[in-house]
């Protein structure tokens, strides 16, 4: 059963341009937002320990997208890409985040509504990268992850129907999917995945 949204705003042909003309910068991008990833899965655990029925789940997610990072970075190592000392700011999750609400049962709503919106528009642009990249051994890896990150975006949402209606959990995923598109549009166009 589908339980994310779909993003409110498609990603440009722009976008998927400046990536694969910029492939490389595109790859430490992607393996900063999959080391970010993991470790978002794992704060939720730290920071609501007595959410006890999600937190296998949460820890699965956590290797998952750690796992995608050690991929990423094999690939980053085959094309001699090192990682780099610092990472930009990452605006566009800055943005969502600020839009959080701030007790805890709304923010926990919120960041894993985030959590979900983001895992959505990652889907959204490795299937756009699987689609148009012509390296075949790229395109198969980026057709898995496509996969992997459309699962993702369910699992959050699913996550939060353990703890709340859909009532209060879908008026907010529609805000922050919409604000989401706002944001997208704002941002340069760059490669990177967000």
């Amino acid at each position: 059963m589908k339980l994310n949204l779909e993003v409110a705003v498609p990603s440009s042909q722009a976008w998927i341009d400046c990536v694969l003309s910029r492939f490389d910068e595109f790859l430490v991008d992607h393996a900063d937002c999959e080391r970010k990833a993991s470790s978002m899965a794992m704060s939720f655990v730290a920071k609501y320990p007595d959410r006890v029925e999600i937190i296998p789940e949460l820890i699965e997610t956590g290797i998952e997208e750690l796992e995608h990072f050690r991929d990423v970075y094999e690939i980053m190592e085959k094309r001699g890409i090192t990682l780099p000392e610092r990472m930009a700011e990452d605006l566009y999750v800055k943005e969502l985040i600020k839009r959080c609400r701030h007790t805890r049962e709304e923010r926990f709503i919120d960041r894993m509504c985030v959590a979900s919106v983001v895992e959505t528009r990652g889907a959204e642009r490795f299937k756009m990268v699987a689609d148009n990249i012509q390296d075949e051994e790229l395109k198969a890896f980026y057709k898995r992850l496509w996969t992997s990150e459309a699962k993702h975006g369910h699992i959050f949402v699913k996550m939060l129907l353990n703890y709340f209606t859909e009532d209060q959990v879908y008026p907010r995923l529609e805000y922050l999917t919409k604000e989401e598109g706002d944001i997208i549009q704002g941002l340069e166009i760059r490669p990177a995945l967000h």
